[in-house]
């Protein structure tokens, strides 16, 4: 059967999964992670993707971003990816495939979805074990949107921008979004969407979505959206 084409609106953002080949390791140690995300964002800003929240796990990588063009996301990943698996195949003298075929990907309606999908990328070590909270892991974005710390590859999107009138106070209102456990029903509706590769959100942006691609995309329907 054929891969189902993909679907990118400019200014929309978009949540990436890329996990390695067989779900194997990726990262191998701090200077690897490191020169990943300095690929990282050299790719996104040579391609025009805006990178709003990010981490870094044993054996994927999840990415909230927002492309400038329908071809700035395929381009920035396939610049990142090349670079860092040439890095390790070379490192550790292996061969073969290092990620798992294309990165899986799902558009974000914004409104009702942008801040429950990066408390879902950021809370990701907790939900694993490897931190107590987010802001103990250090491969992520979360200290630099709910702490305020200086993170070059962070673009931040215009509705964090709204979370307070001062970009002072803006970690702050950020970083009481995790106040509270995102429900049960978001997380399905995340993980569904991008390993579906499905729009996330109401009805309407399906269907926004489906008269972009020319074809019916669909899917199934998991509880409410959450907002925050």
């Amino acid at each position: 059967m054929p891969r189902r084409p993909r679907v990118f609106l400019p200014g929309h953002p978009v949540h990436v999964i890329q996990r390695g080949n067989n779900r194997g390791q990726v990262f191998f140690d701090a200077g690897g992670a490191k020169q990943y995300l300095d690929w990282l964002g050299e790719a996104s800003t040579a391609h025009g993707v805006a990178v709003h929240a990010y981490v870094l796990m044993t054996n994927h990588v999840h990415l909230l971003v927002s492309p400038e063009t329908a071809h700035s996301l395929p381009r920035a990943m396939k610049h990142v990816n090349w670079r860092y698996s040439r890095y390790v195949n070379d490192a550790q003298e292996r061969t073969g495939s290092f990620w798992e075929g294309r990165y899986r990907a799902s558009l974000i309606e914004a409104d009702d979805y942008y801040f429950a999908c990066s408390r879902y990328i950021e809370l990701n070590p907790v939900r694993a074990g490897l931190a107590k909270t987010p802001g103990a892991y250090r491969w992520s974005s979360y200290k630099a949107n709910a702490e305020g710390k200086a993170d070059a590859l962070i673009s931040h999107h215009q509705l964090y921008e709204t979370l307070a009138p001062s970009p002072e106070d803006r970690p702050k209102a950020y970083a009481s979004l995790f106040e509270g456990a995102l429900p049960d029903t978001a997380l399905g509706a995340i993980r569904d969407a991008v390993n579906g590769g499905w729009p996330l959100g109401p009805e309407r942006f399906a269907a926004l979505i489906s008269r972009h691609a020319g074809h019916a995309i669909t899917q199934r329907k998991r509880g409410r959206p959450v907002s925050k």
